[in-house]
This record gives structure tokens, sequence and C-alpha cells, in this order.
């Protein structure tokens, strides 16, 4: 009976997991999942079926998950955030509350800065930021939202924005830093500018005018694209999650920037890489000085690999370098991270650790389907080594 029960266990996992990943192609902001499936799944995972408090913790039902010390638990959270990890959440959510009969809400989406906004306002359990959070936010969050506990930053996804274009006839592209700072800062306005012309030789470039696509909305995506120019490519344009260049056109989300570039000739945006390739638009390849680089799993994980953790205590704020000029590292990363008090979580505590502990073990499988990359090993251990201590 037991190597019979693994079995089940594990087609159950992965035909979940199959359901899942086939279910987010048509969520286009990754900001719902079916939840609560409790049937076969959870008598599968061994759930206790007498728990009225929805919270006991019961035996680990997948290898990697186990081994890092974390068990199923069942009960409700409340997360939202950044667009980057909206597909990842989806199916990570899905797959936990089949795996371990637990009840999870959808993920609610709506970008990093509501994400912040809704962490520290207490209307969720946890939240998705691409951009870990300011200083005053985590004092005034560590003093009222987390009732005196630290609130800390855990990385979660690695999440690499790609340069989208649309350029008939032309689906062979490599731009520098130098250039992307041009052409989103306005001063490189025509698809044959000497400054494109030089780096793509043999590419038959049009003289065709440049539409540049940005978010609308506050980003953790904004944020870290003008990080990455003001630190390779010389932007001389005021940083953060709201835009601040002149011109070009403004778009809600990663989905509404993709669908922005599509349908607009001449345009060039910048999404997370899940959203290009869903919306099948063409990337370029990126030249720090190292030599074109296309995106990749690998070559963004290449790029997280090399990054310093910044944060002090259980907090895991990632410093990325954006300059590298490493041959076959991606440059233009991300690394979503999941905002959470360290003490004062209450009732939640049991499952939010297990689910947080689930999505950086068992989770981290499959990103790369979902237009996502998994962490660095190195960095995943201290991650769990922090979820742990969450009470």
């Amino acid at each position: 009976m037991p190597g019979l029960t693994r079995v089940a266990i594990a087609t159950t996992v992965a035909a979940v997991m199959l359901t899942a990943a086939c279910g987010t192609d048509n969520n286009a902001n990754g900001s719902t999942s079916p939840t609560g499936r409790t049937g076969s799944s959870a008598a599968a995972s061994g759930r206790a079926s007498n728990d009225p408090a929805g919270t006991t913790t019961t035996k680990a039902t997948t290898d990697a998950f186990a081994a890092a010390g974390f068990s199923c638990a069942t009960g409700t959270l409340r997360s939202s955030g950044s667009t980057a990890q909206g597909k990842v959440m989806a199916q990570l959510i899905d797959s936990y509350n089949a795996t371990c009969g637990a009840s999870i809400n959808s993920y609610g989406g709506g970008g990093s800065g509501k994400g912040v906004a809704d962490f520290l306002s207490g209307q969720t359990d946890f939240g998705g930021s691409d951009s870990p959070l300011k200083p005053e936010e985590q004092a005034t969050a560590s003093k009222d939202r987390c009732h005196g506990a630290d609130a800390v930053d855990l990385p979660m996804v690695t999440g690499p924005i790609a340069i989208v274009y649309h350029l008939p006839g032309v689906r062979a592209l490599t731009l520098t830093p130098a250039a992307l700072s041009g052409i989103f800062g306005g001063t490189i306005t025509s698809w044959d500018d000497p400054a494109i012309r030089d780096v793509n030789p043999g590419v038959d470039l049009p003289k065709l005018a440049i539409s540049t696509v940005h978010r609308s909305e506050d980003s953790g995506t904004t944020d870290n694209f003008t990080r990455y120019l003001a630190a390779a490519g010389g932007w001389k344009f005021p940083g953060g999650k709201a835009w601040s260049a002149p011109g070009g056109i403004g778009a809600q989300g990663s989905d509404g920037v993709a669908k922005a570039v599509a349908a607009t000739e001449g345009s060039i945006g910048y999404v997370e890489w899940g959203f290009a390739r869903q919306y099948h638009l063409a990337m370029a390849e990126i030249d720090n000085g190292g030599g074109p680089v296309a995106l990749t799993a690998g070559s963004a994980g290449a790029a997280v690999e090399a990054a310093q953790i910044v944060g002090t205590g259980k907090d895991l704020t990632l410093k990325i370098d954006y300059a590298t000029k490493t041959p076959g590292a991606y440059p233009i990363v991300l690394v979503t991270y999941e905002l959470v008090c360290t003490g004062g979580n209450g009732a939640t505590a049991d499952l939010l650790k297990s689910f947080l502990g689930y999505a950086v073990t068992d989770g981290q499988a499959g990103f790369d389907s979902l237009g996502a990359a998994p962490l660095p090993a190195s960095i995943q251990s201290r991650v769990q080594d922090a979820i742990k201590g969450l009470n």
C-alpha cells in the first residue's frame, strides 16, 4: 500500500501541474486560477479529515518539499501584486491546493504597487513585488502591519524582462543598453538610426518611426528596466516604479504592453518573458559588451547567480549587476519578492510557511514553461531557511 500511495500521489501532482500549466495560457494577467480542489487529491495527500480549524500540518507529498523540512497545511491565504509572477502563482496555488487539500485564494495580480499597498494595509497575507520594500515601508510595516516583527523580502521567481518589437521582416535584432536608452529616452526615433544599424550588420532595417510602449501604472518591471538602463546605458531620467521619460504609449500591465506592441508596427516595449512568448512577439538579443545574448532560462539564471544578497537578517534583497559583461548572461532580469512578516502571522503562519516552502522547492520546477526561471540553488537554500523561521 505505501508504494501504491506514492504512485497515486505522483500521478495526481503531475496531472495537476499539467492542468495548471495549460489553464494559464488563456489567462493574460495570471490573476485567476481554479482553487479549492479538495476531492481525491486531498485524500491522496493524507490530509486529516477531522481538522476543525483547517490548519493541521500533514504528511509532505513530494520529495524536495519534504526533504527541505516542509509539509502540507490547509486553510486560506490572500495575495496580490506583481504580474511578473502572475502565471507562476496561478500554477503554484492550483497545484498546492490540489496536492495539500488547501483553499488558497486566487492570486490577485494588479502590479507591484498594489502588492505592496495591499500587504502594508493588511488586506493580504503576503504580497508580490518586483522591487523590495523601501526602508520606510519596512519600518512602517514592522511597527504596524507585522505587530513589531520584521517585514522582509524573500526572492521567489526569476522574471526575465524581454525587449519586444514589431518590425516587418526583422526577426533577428541586437540592441545595446545605449541604444535602448536612446530609444526609450526619445533621442533615437527611427529604426535605421546608426546606433541600431551599426550593431546589426546585414539586417535590413527600415526607415520607420519608432513607437515606444511603457507601463502606465506603477510597476516593478519598469523599476527594474530603468535600473538596467541607468546602470548600463546612461539613462538620465528618474527611476522607480512610475515611468518618467516623455512620450511613448502607456499600457496597463505587461499584458497591455504586449498587446500594444503586437498591434503597432514599428513599436518596441518591455514585458515579462511569459507575455512575449504568449503573444509570439519578436525579442531582441542584448549586447552589454560581451556579445549578443538571447533570452533563455539559462541566460537569465546566469545573471541572478551572480547577484549579491544585500538584505539584513531574514531579508534577502538581491543586488543584480545590470552592467555585467559576462558572456552568456542576459542582463535585463528582475526577481519577484514575496513580502511577508517574520512574526505576527497568527492562524495563517503554518499555511504561509507550507505554501512558500512548496513554492521554493517543488514549485520551482516548470517555471521555464511559464516564462520564468528557477532561483539558483544557493539562493533557494537561503529562502528556505528564512521561511522556516516565520511565525
